[in-house]
């Protein structure tokens, strides 16, 4: 069996940081969230991590980020773009949108041999995480009757802000800690020691308890995840081209959800006590600074993380 590898989504980072030249780092060192996040990765035993990444930003994430990482761990990549279609598929006039994280995902489709975790590159997720899914990933291959994926739940509680309204998956599981399903609740706000969502911008609220099980999009799949979304993309885009043309996204947990609701996969639930971090808002960045300033001074992390001995 393959080991487990590390997939990266950083395709949208230069849109968000204007080509990288406004990465703000959260470590004394200059460190940034991702740096922590392969740190983990690489404790918890992964070797070797894929970026998915746009070619425009190719040079700039090299220089910033991919050059200083490849020097710990095996470093490859791959490249997310809006052409990458099934033969007889062409890009609406007018579109410019990525096609969604599930399409993203595909980018590493000839990379991918085995099984992988996949993260969003400006996330926190925590060393137990990282440790958790590549221990999972490692004993629970694909059996001939169901593909066996994993996913990292977070206590809803540690993932909000206090600055502002945040998206989340909110995520039931079965009596044996099996994913049923993953609501896409794009408001939710603190309120107190919970949490509350809305759908009608603000009309009425519905609670959501702080211990509520929550997606913070980081999967562990195999390579028939790889296959199976491949198959699935003409039939997202012959309905995406029809309705939303310039819009639509193929999103990784809808494909999920689709092979668990038609008995080809299953997905365990895994669970973090560790606390999610990022900075959706500007006022979100001294609290992550603040963060992993605590978690270095508690010894979780080194001062400077890849100082050669």
């Amino acid at each position: 069996m393959n080991k487990p590898v590390l997939v990266v989504m950083a395709a949208g980072m230069g849109s968000r940081y204007g080509g990288l030249k406004q990465i703000d780092p959260v470590g004394a060192h200059g460190q940034l969230i991702i740096d922590y996040s392969i740190y983990d990765a690489r404790r918890a035993g992964f070797e070797t991590v894929v970026f998915i990444i746009k070619h425009e930003i190719e040079d700039a994430f090299k220089e910033a980020i991919g050059d200083r990482l490849s020097k710990v761990i095996d470093v490859r990549y791959a490249y997310q773009e809006l052409t990458d279609l099934p033969e007889g598929y062409t890009v609406p006039e007018g579109r410019a949108k990525p096609w969604g994280t599930a399409h993203a995902a595909l980018a590493a489709r000839n990379i991918i041999e085995g099984p992988f975790a996949i993260i969003n590159a400006d996330d926190y997720y925590g060393p137990q995480a990282f440790k958790t899914i590549y221990d999972y990933l490692s004993e629970h291959p694909d059996t001939p009757d169901c593909y066996e994926y994993a996913m990292v739940g977070y206590l809803l509680g540690n993932t909000v802000t206090e600055h502002g309204h945040v998206a989340r998956g909110v995520c039931v599981e079965d009596e044996n800690n099996y994913l049923v399903t993953v609501t896409e609740r794009t408001r939710i706000e603190k309120d107190g020691e919970d949490a509350r969502f809305t759908e009608d911008d603000g009309a009425t609220w519905t609670a959501l308890p702080g211990n509520t099980i929550v997606s913070m999009n980081m999967w562990g799949l195999t390579k028939s995840f790889m296959d199976e979304a491949w198959a699935g993309l003409p039939a997202f885009l012959d309905k995406a081209i029809a309705e939303n043309p310039l819009k639509g996204e193929y999103f990784l947990p809808s494909v999920i959800s689709s092979l668990i609701q038609s008995g080809k996969a299953r997905s365990k639930v895994l669970k973090s006590q560790d606390k999610w971090y990022g900075v959706t808002y500007q006022a979100d960045k001294p609290v992550v600074v603040a963060a992993i300033a605590e978690k270095t001074a508690a010894g979780v992390y080194p001062e400077n993380l890849w100082e050669e001995k």
